[in-house]
């Protein structure tokens, strides 16, 4: 018999066992970044921004926008790439807001806004009490968890002290919690309204009153008392804490009268500031909004959060309700079910139709093996590309669905045509596979040349859609590596020799009736379409009259 070209697929025919080896690493280590990949509901695309924060207590926002904003806005938009700057000035505070170009690396971004910052610094008020800061954000990344805490019985600044003391805390400690915010309030506060008539008729300055309360809450040592064998330290309370605290705090003394505050201000407790507020549901809230990780799985994050739901409201006074008021995973699990459902609806018909179109249970089993094989090896280059499972990424599998099998079909029929045609299956498993090995190769470089210009696509949509080519081109590639191994390896295992006595084209037993079923279909759509092909053909004027209209 004339000797075989060397082809990719006579090492996997010629061990079985190792070629069933590796199928089963590409399983296993697809299965294990499977459970690694993180979950979203898009890929990830990080927005390169950088807010610069200043204060200068007690300047007015016209004052803020001419010292402080203006020279930084000045300085920092001479930094390359960046593609809008916006700033806000308020009483003692400016926020600057940078955004770059996406192309543009952020950790770069950052040492270019510090040195902006630095070169700005002689041209900022002296008075301001230390230096601009910055920090990197990501419009794009929505809370995944907002918690809200409610009370018949305590005020805001009380939620708000559990809320920032303990739930914060506790919250930022789960795995892929990235950062917690505290809103709706601030934390509890004395609040002094001096009465200016009061403080004439005393004959009293505001200087004197800050004096008089700062005294009162100083934190020194009180001393000791001693007898030469004994010694005792001397401790008081002196720090003032609530309202009732500070009513009878002694000002000062007129005509050997003392005056005290509660005599010349409004003395109340409260919070820090009065301008922040939250509410849940029409009731007084203080709010806890959780962030996630860069990359970190949004439904594993915020299972973890509902499991810790007892124990932080074990930790918080009763009189405290803790719920959640907003959870982003519900959408993310339906869509991602949804897309799970239609992969696997996917995967089902096409190795249906291959059995129905094949007849024989043994030449829809290698598909069958091949289609899975190839989906989930590409979930480990997801993993190893840092990639996410979401809409995009899961639709490219479900397409892929339809890619990866045409490789294992070209090198099963043509594997079953040898052996109708008398030859061994292991020698046509060799001949068949390296027939078509070329064309396979073809194909597959063909399918990855339609998704180059995805890869290249700038801006944002391109950032979104990079992940669902790199995925469906991945899909491809992994499929072609398994038709050319693990599909003619089984062809020669499981294919069975042609029947004695038969005549090569007959098939070794009768088909079902769903089989003679479909080829009787497919007859007939070939059959059509050879009387459509010849009634164009025979009326090509007309054809080409219908074109040029259609063009026009």
């Amino acid at each position: 018999m004339k000797p075989v070209a060397l082809n990719l697929s006579a090492p996997s025919i010629a061990r079985p066992i190792a070629t069933t080896l590796l199928a089963l690493a590409v399983l296993l280590s697809g299965l294990a970044a499977f459970t690694q990949l993180p979950v979203s509901p898009l890929p990830q695309v990080d927005f390169p921004t950088i807010v610069v924060n200043a204060s200068l207590p007690g300047a007015s926002p016209e004052t803020m926008a001419a010292t402080i904003a203006t020279p930084l806005e000045r300085t920092l938009g001479r930094i390359a790439g960046v593609s809008e700057i916006t700033s806000s000035s308020s009483l003692g505070s400016t926020r600057i807001a940078i955004q770059f170009d996406l192309s543009r690396n952020i950790h770069d971004a950052g040492n270019d806004v510090q040195a902006g910052i630095n070169a700005t610094r002689a041209l900022l008020p002296s008075g301001m009490p230390s230096n601009p800061t910055w920090r990197k954000v990501n419009p794009a990344d929505a809370p995944i968890v907002i918690l809200a805490l409610t009370s018949p019985t305590l005020s805001r600044g009380q939620m708000y002290d559990a809320a920032s003391t303990i739930l914060a805390q506790r919250l930022s400690q789960v795995d892929g919690v990235g950062q917690v915010t505290v809103g709706g309030s601030a934390l509890p506060a004395v609040r002094i309204g001096l009465n200016p008539d009061a403080l004439a008729r005393q004959g009293l300055g505001s200087e004197e009153i800050r004096a008089a309360i700062a005294a009162a809450n100083a934190n020194r040592p009180k001393g000791s008392v001693d007898d030469g064998e004994r010694t005792w330290q001397i401790g008081a309370n002196d720090q003032a804490r609530t309202a009732a605290d500070y009513v009878p705090l002694i000002v000062g003394y007129r005509n050997g009268n003392p005056i005290r505050l509660g005599d010349i201000a409004r003395i109340e407790d409260s919070v820090q500031d009065l301008r922040n507020a939250g509410l849940a549901n029409g009731r007084p809230a203080v709010l806890l909004v959780v962030n996630r990780q860069p990359n970190a799985n949004i439904i594993d994050t915020v299972d973890r959060i509902h499991a810790l739901m007892p124990l932080l409201r074990a930790s918080i006074p009763d009189t405290i309700r803790l719920d959640i008021v907003q959870d982003r995973t519900p959408s993310i699990r339906a869509s991602l079910r949804e897309v799970w459902h239609t992969l696997l609806i996917a995967i089902a018909l096409v190795i249906g139709v291959t059995f129905i179109f094949l007849g024989q249970w043994r030449c829809a089993l290698i598909p069958a093996v091949a289609v899975p094989v190839s989906l989930v090896g590409t979930l480990g280059v997801m993993y190893l590309a840092g990639f996410s499972l979401n809409n995009l990424s899961l639709m490219a599998l479900t397409i892929a669905t339809g890619f990866v099998v045409d490789d294992a079909i070209i090198v099963l029929e043509n594997t079953t045509r040898h052996i109708e045609q008398g030859m061994a299956p292991l020698r046509a498993a060799l001949v068949g596979a390296g027939e078509v090995a070329f064309t396979v190769l073809s194909m597959t470089l063909s399918l990855i040349a339609v998704f180059i210009p995805i890869l290249f696509m700038g801006g944002l949509i391109g950032r979104l859609f990079r992940e669902f080519a790199i995925t469906l081109s991945a899909a491809v590639l992994v499929s072609m590596v398994v038709s050319l191994t693990v599909t003619p390896m089984m062809c020669a295992r499981l294919l069975k020799a042609r029947a004695e006595g038969t005549q090569p084209g007959d098939r070794p037993r009768r088909p079902g009736i769903v089989v003679r079923g479909a080829s009787r279909a497919w007859r007939g759509v070939v059959d059509g379409y050879a009387s459509s092909l010849s009634w164009v053909l025979d009326h090509a004027w007309l054809m080409l009259l219908i074109l040029v209209t259609t063009i026009g």
